[in-house]
């Protein structure tokens, strides 16, 4: 009996491509006055754009306008960007690492490796053990989280927590007290998960209600956290949406229409413009099986207006009325997820255990409601952003911050001011001596990775 045999193929084929034709990469301050142009020809590949604006996000760039085509087998983008002052990328170690992030030796590793920091491991990254808790939100629910930790000896070094139409979601790095690196022992983690899993049930008794795992493979936070979310319907919303919740101003208009021509579905969003908006766009449509061909990204003043013409991985298009609005409602929903108007709120400590089970009861006997957080530690320094709204949703009351500072000031320091959203936002105000300060997340994992 004749034997069959495969031809066989050389591994180095499917990339062959792109050793041959390796990605070209242009930092270009002297086209625009008052941007830096950068410019990417590659390889076309699945994940590409994601990628690339992942990176130019985590630099904690402002994206003011894009132009993307990727049709066939080449990528061609075009990003004009600015720092958060709105000032040009000239520093030249910023210049030197967007070129090699971007770049062959950038592209030739996982574009998910490739980001600073940010980055979701197995089981543990570094000396943190990396946890993902998703549930029904309710006020208070962070500093009960946290207790559980503290009383279990957990530390939590970083943290970045989401709420979105009464859903949260968090992925909290956390090590063990004691030793300062990961935790390894089964018993221990489960009892941790078990205790977790039962708070965020709360007084319900489905376990559907609430999640409670260890972070597996590697993802971006950001990433994650819109997977999370979008895995647990968020967008859905059930009506409890609410105009204190969302402002008229914060209002997106998402439409999806047909381009007959080149047989595309164009999706068209108009906003108020925010940092890592592109990146939460192309982040859902990535992750909803969509790929993006064309792209035209400007803004306008305060105002956004974004138009991506795509097509579902299988190469359809969006024909049924209940697809296009199920993209309308998630990409909505991406949008609102980091929208967080109010007052935010940071502070700074020497870290310790049981920090942020103190200050998040601190909040919650203030009657502050977080709707958003970013908790980092920066060698021996906890610092910890958050924002928040009192538990009915409402702007938060002067005296409440009056009573907030007088309770902590003398143990940390505390910086308010109006989230930059806020269209009566006013000048921020420093307290307690600490000068005004930026929070990056993005930068953070890499610090603990050092």
């Amino acid at each position: 009996m004749a034997k069959a045999c495969w031809p066989y193929f050389d591994p180095e084929y499917e990339t062959l491509s792109a050793r041959m034709n390796p990605p070209r990469v242009s930092v270009d301050n002297i086209s625009c006055r008052h941007c830096t142009v950068v410019k990417i020809d590659s390889v076309n590949k699945p994940g590409i754009l994601l990628e690339v604006v992942q990176i130019l996000t985590d630099l904690d760039f402002t994206i003011t306008k894009a132009y993307i085509s990727s049709d066939g087998g080449w990528f061609m983008d075009v990003f004009h960007v600015t720092d958060q002052q709105g000032k040009k990328i000239t520093d030249g170690r910023t210049v030197d690492y967007i070129e090699r992030a971007l770049g062959p030796k950038g592209h030739a590793a996982d574009g998910m490796k490739n980001c600073p920091g940010k980055r979701v491991g197995v089981h543990s990254v570094g000396n943190h053990t990396a946890i993902e808790l998703v549930g029904r939100d309710r006020p208070g629910l962070l500093s009960e989280i946290s207790a559980v930790l503290a009383d279990l000896q957990f530390n939590v070094a970083a943290a970045e927590v989401w709420t979105h139409n009464r859903r949260i979601a968090c992925v909290l790095y956390v090590n063990d007290y004691s030793t300062n690196h990961a935790v390894h022992d089964l018993n221990r983690l489960s009892i941790m998960e078990e205790q977790l899993k039962h708070i965020l049930r709360g007084s319900e008794d489905d376990d559907k209600v609430a999640c409670t795992s260890f972070s597996m493979g590697f993802t971006h936070t950001d990433r994650r956290l819109h997977q999370m979310l979008f895995a647990d319907r968020d967008y859905e919303g059930s009506g409890v949406t609410s105009e204190v919740d969302y402002p008229s101003s914060f209002k997106p208009k998402v439409t999806v229409d047909r381009c007959e021509e080149k047989g595309y579905s164009v999706v068209s969003v108009q906003c108020k413009d925010r940092a890592k908006l592109m990146f939460d766009i192309v982040c859902t449509l990535t992750d909803m099986q969509y790929v993006v061909f064309h792209a035209n990204i400007s803004s306008n003043g305060p105002y956004a207006s974004q138009e991506y013409f795509i097509r579902h991985m299988d190469g359809c298009t969006l024909d049924a009325e209940g697809e296009k609005e199920r993209v309308i409602k998630c990409l909505e929903a991406s949008i609102h997820r980091r929208v967080s108007e109010g007052l935010s709120l940071e502070l700074c400590a020497k870290d310790r255990v049981g920090l942020l089970s103190e200050v998040t009861r601190i909040l919650r006997e203030n009657g502050l409601s977080v709707r958003r957080a970013g908790i980092s530690t920066i060698g021996e320094e906890a610092v910890n952003v958050f924002y928040v709204r009192d538990t009915y949703g409402n702007p938060v009351e002067s005296k409440k911050i009056e009573a907030l500072r007088r309770e902590i000031g003398h143990t940390m320091m505390l910086n308010v001011k109006k989230d930059p959203g806020s269209a009566k936002a006013p000048e921020a105000e420093a307290i307690s001596g600490w000068a005004k300060t930026s929070f990056f997340f993005g930068n953070l994992l890499d610090k603990l990775l050092a």
